[in-house]
């Protein structure tokens, strides 16, 4: 029996991601052998191992935190392109990063609790939690108001067009706050604001990996109700779906991870928007059962090939993360505008 065109590309990106994980974990400034990458993995390298620390105390928990990032990201725009029928929609496009970013630089600007980057090492988990529960006040505020809208405006441009003022809005407040802010803690802010998975460490990874697994599960255990949502609510109310608690899961499970991901590595762009394309192009389906695999593991795909180009693999120099996103991403968003512009897609 021939495998269906899903398993089959289920299984291509999990091969991919393995292989890009891999591939991480030795590429940098100095390439790793293979069996030093191999040994750090095993648990049989020590100490003495100069390249096998490098590999367990730096790039493995980095590119741990690329994979789930990447995965959450595009969750989080798969949910909302479903929930909002807009395929544009994603964490950043619609102003829930800049809401989540809005909540750090109240807890870190204004408290003056700790600069975003170094605040983990500083505070230990409590600094942590503090910021990654301001940060999912300030996504789920800003989706709240984008999905209370939503009931009420019918057209999804109309919807996008106010996603992008909330955003504006919120990224007016963070620049008041940074003008404000202490000189010292703006080139932190500002380096923040490139995004980077460098940052959370081993210790971080204990709040960090949890938060996403959760958010991610919630999408896993979601897919027949967002299949429902895809043919729009009259229909799923027809099909005894209770339309308003689906709904106000999933926002939770989108700004959930938006909110963490930013908290953690900054407002990254444009792999919540692409990511759920590609995979609908691969798999030639709006399927939310096939769907969510794929786009968890080409999300990671994703974010691990962005981090290992923002290496600069065999140099020291080191470009920003949100470059590389939008340098991937927006060839995508373009595509995607055309066709929706010839009405061949729908999200």
């Amino acid at each position: 029996m021939t495998p269906s065109r899903e398993v089959v590309v289920v299984a291509a990106l999990a091969v991919g991601l393995a292989a890009m994980f891999v591939l991480s974990l030795i590429l940098g400034s100095t390439s790793v052998p293979i069996g030093h990458v191999v040994a750090a993995l095993s648990g049989v390298s020590d100490d003495t191992d100069p390249l096998g620390v490098v590999v367990h105390t730096i790039r493995l928990p980095r590119s741990l935190t690329a994979m789930l990032a990447g995965a959450s990201l595009g969750i989080a725009g798969l949910q909302m392109q479903t929930l909002f029928r807009n395929p544009l929609a994603d964490p950043f496009v619609l102003g829930i990063s800049s809401g989540a970013s809005l909540g750090v630089a109240l807890v870190v600007l204004a408290s003056g609790v700790g600069a975003p980057v170094g605040f983990g090492a500083a505070l230990g988990l409590g600094g942590d939690a503090a910021i990654t529960a301001a940060a999912i006040v300030g996504a789920a505020g800003v989706l709240g108001l984008v999905l209370s809208a939503s009931a009420r405006i019918g057209n999804p441009a109309t919807i996008l067009i106010l996603g992008l003022m909330c955003g504006y809005a919120g990224s007016a407040l963070v620049t008041v706050l940074v003008a404000a802010s202490e000189p010292e803690r703006l080139q932190q802010w500002a380096q923040w604001g490139f995004g980077s998975f460098s940052g959370v460490t081993w210790e971080r990874l204990r709040l960090f990996a949890p938060l996403t697994v959760v958010g991610l599960l919630m999408a896993a255990l979601t897919t027949k109700q967002l299949n429902a949502l895809l043919l729009g609510e009259t229909y799923a109310r027809s099909m005894g779906m209770p339309v308003h608690p689906v709904r106000l899961i999933t926002m939770g499970g989108a700004s959930l991870l938006a909110a963490v991901v930013t908290a953690f590595c900054g407002p990254i762009a444009f792999l919540g928007v692409a990511v759920p394309h590609v995979c609908r192009g691969l798999l030639g389906t709006s399927d939310h059962r096939a769907l969510v695999p794929a786009v968890v593991l080409m999300g990671g795909v994703a974010a691990l090939s962005a981090q290992t180009l923002s290496l600069l693999p065999g140099t020291t120099g080191v470009l920003p993360l949100n470059a590389v996103t939008a340098l991937l991403g927006a060839p995508i968003v373009v595509i995607v505008l055309l066709r929706t512009r010839r009405g061949t897609l729908s999200a």
